[in-house]
């Protein structure tokens, strides 16, 4: 049998890493018997722990949410992931938490091993971002609609759309996305009784959240993949698919994920789904890209390309 010591913080580590364990299944992990893991919950309480436990057939223990935080049980793995996530955050786009992100980076790298801590410094500078900032996003605004995510309880938010016109929203929240600049909710609008994507850093929730709600499924059983489509097409004026004459992989390595969508067609081409409020900003961007394209939606993008491509023309033919 292990040590009291060394038990309790295997005993710790397990609590972590689930929702809910059964007595059973603590004592079969650690193997020990029942009564020695209601122990050493016992143990863990006068230690400062606020562990939870139920009674009954669907009874087990669970750690409490205390005034404080406990001690973390990491792994080496996990700890570095920590480390270079906390570096990214505190150059990130969720307002506020820049200087959190630092002062907890700073606590985490005085407790690391020496080994981790080369680690961690040896990718931070090694490594240079390059990553557009988008617009500030309010911490309690994300945690609360994550919240509301897991709970499947139904938000109330106001909402100031792209001019500017604020409206009261009631949305059941479905999943939040983010593109690399910004944080985008895909939800079912109650009120227009259709799927939309808002806009996180527009959204000023409202409390109390209204009722639970039953998960519907996605368009197209993918979140994610409806946000992009929305982000890079549905809110544009000018909305173009372009079948650009480069693999997808070569696409993707040049496109940011909120410029638009893109499909597999065959080895050597693929869609791509974009658009633009003025065109000569959709044919300049197309412009910009270095390799092959055809327009082949709509007929005014691949007009207007044709009037600059006669003004270029001119513009290259020297005056007799």
């Amino acid at each position: 049998m292990l040590e009291t010591s060394v038990r309790l913080l295997r005993l710790l580590a397990l609590l972590q890493t689930r929702r809910e364990w059964s007595g059973a299944d603590l004592a079969g992990r650690l193997g020990v018997t029942d009564r020695t893991v209601r122990n050493d919950m016992e143990r863990l309480r006068i230690l400062g722990y606020q562990v939870d436990s139920s009674t009954g057939v669907t009874g087990g223990y669970r750690m409490g949410a205390g005034a404080q935080l406990p001690p973390l049980l990491l792994d080496d793995e996990e700890a570095v992931a920590i480390a270079v996530g906390l570096s990214t955050a505190a150059a990130g786009t969720v307002a506020g938490v820049e200087e959190t992100s630092v002062r907890a980076l700073a606590k985490l790298e005085r407790m690391l091993p020496s080994r981790l801590r080369h680690r961690v410094n040896a990718l931070q500078s090694a490594t240079v971002s390059v990553a557009r900032r988008g617009p500030g996003v309010d911490p309690a605004t994300l945690t609360g609609i994550a919240a509301a995510v897991r709970d499947r309880e139904t938000l109330r938010f106001d909402y100031q759309g792209s001019g500017g016109e604020a409206t009261s929203r009631s949305a059941e929240p479905h999943r939040l996305v983010y593109t690399g600049r910004r944080w985008y909710l895909a939800a079912w609008d109650t009120g227009r009784e259709d799927w939309r994507t808002f806009r996180v850093d527009r959204m000023r929730l409202r409390t109390p959240n209204g009722p639970r709600f039953a998960q519907r499924e996605p368009p197209e059983g993918d979140a994610a993949l409806y946000v992009m489509r929305g982000v890079g097409t549905r809110q544009w004026t000018y909305q173009a698919r372009v079948r650009l004459h480069v693999p997808l992989e070569t696409a993707a390595d040049r496109l940011p994920p909120e410029a638009g969508l893109l499909e597999p067609l065959d080895d050597q081409s693929c869609l791509f789904l974009t658009g633009a409020d003025v065109l000569h900003d959709l044919a300049s961007f197309l412009g910009g890209l270095g390799f092959g394209f055809t327009v082949l939606e709509p007929d005014a993008l691949a007009d207007h390309l044709r009037t600059l491509a006669d003004r270029y023309r001119e513009a290259a033919t020297p005056d007799p």
